[in-house]
C-alpha cells in the first residue's frame, strides 16, 4: 500500500514544468469536475498551496503543486475533512510525517469522516440498479428511504455520493434488525441541524466576492465534522449504561 505522503508527493506524469492556473484546473477538472479558478485562489489565500509567481505576477504551479492540490481537494470530497484538519496533514507530510488522506481515486462513500471502501463512479452519480448492487440494499428498502425522504435521486433518476452513503449504512443496519422506516428519525434531526445551518451559512454564501461560495462550502465542511462528532458522543454517552461501560 503506497503510504499517504509518499502520494501527495508523486509529480502528475501529464503536468508541463510550470503551469499556469488555467492549465492547472484543467488537469484537475479531470477528477474534480466542480473545480474553479476561484476555488484555486482561495486555497492559496489559505495557505494550502504556494505557486511561485512569474516576472510579470503570473502563478506559475508545478507538478507538487498540482499533487498538493489534489490531496486538498480529495480531502474534501472523500474524506469532508476541513481545511483546518487538511493544513495539519500536510504540515505532517511537510516534515516527514504521514496523513491519513491517501492519492486522490474514485469517490468513496463515508461514514463519520472515514471511508468505507465503496467506490463510486467518477461523475458521482450511480443508476439505481447500481446503487442496489454496490450498497446491497433490497429494492423495497430503497423505496422505503425514498419515501421518507432520507435518499432522494436526480432528475434523471440517479444517485449521488450522499445517497449512497445512506443506502450503505441502511443496509447495515439492517443486519442488526433496523429498518429503513426507523430511520425517519433521523431524517428529521438532520432536517433540524440543515436548518440551523443554512441560517448561518447563507449571508456567506450571498456575498458578491469570488470566495464567498468557497468560504462557505468551508464553514459547511466545519458544520457536518462538528455535528457528527456531537451525534457520536451524544449516542456513547446515551448507551453506556446500556452496556455497562
Amino acid at each position: 500500500m503506497t503510504s499517504p505522503g509518499a502520494a501527495a508527493a508523486r509529480p502528475d506524469p501529464r503536468a508541463p514544468a510550470s503551469m499556469s492556473i488555467g492549465e492547472v484546473l484543467g488537469l484537475l477538472r479531470v477528477d474534480f469536475p466542480d473545480a474553479t479558478i476561484s476555488k484555486l485562489r482561495f486555497l492559496e489565500g489559505e495557505g494550502l498551496v504556494e505557486p511561485q509567481r512569474s516576472a510579470a505576477g503570473y502563478r506559475k504551479y508545478s507538478a507538487a503543486d498540482v499533487e498538493r492540490l489534489r490531496y486538498v481537494l480529495t480531502a474534501q470530497r472523500d474524506h469532508y475533512l476541513p481545511l483546518r484538519v487538511i493544513r495539519e496533514h500536510l504540515a505532517a507530510m511537510d516534515a516527514g510525517a504521514l496523513a491519513p488522506v491517501g492519492r486522490p481515486r474514485p469517490s468513496l462513500a463515508s461514514v463519520d469522516g472515514r471511508s468505507t471502501g465503496l467506490p463510486v463512479e467518477s461523475t458521482g452519480l450511480l443508476d439505481r440498479p447500481e446503487l442496489l448492487r454496490r450498497t446491497g440494499l433490497d429494492d423495497g428498502a430503497l423505496r422505503q428511504l425514498e419515501r421518507d425522504g432520507l435518499i432522494t435521486s436526480t432528475s434523471t433518476g440517479r444517485y449521488d455520493l450522499d445517497a449512497v452513503t445512506v443506502a450503505e449504512v441502511a443496509a447495515e443496519l439492517g443486519r442488526f434488525g433496523i429498518e429503513p422506516r426507523h430511520l425517519r428519525a433521523c431524517r428529521a434531526a438532520a432536517d433540524r441541524e440543515v436548518g440551523l445551518y443554512a441560517q448561518l451559512l447563507a449571508p456567506l454564501a450571498r456575498q458578491s466576492d469570488p470566495g464567498a461560495r468557497d468560504r462557505a462550502g468551508e464553514v459547511a465542511r466545519e458544520l457536518v465534522t462538528l455535528s457528527q462528532r456531537l451525534h457520536g458522543a451524544l449516542i456513547r454517552a446515551g448507551l453506556r449504561d446500556t452496556v455497562g461501560q
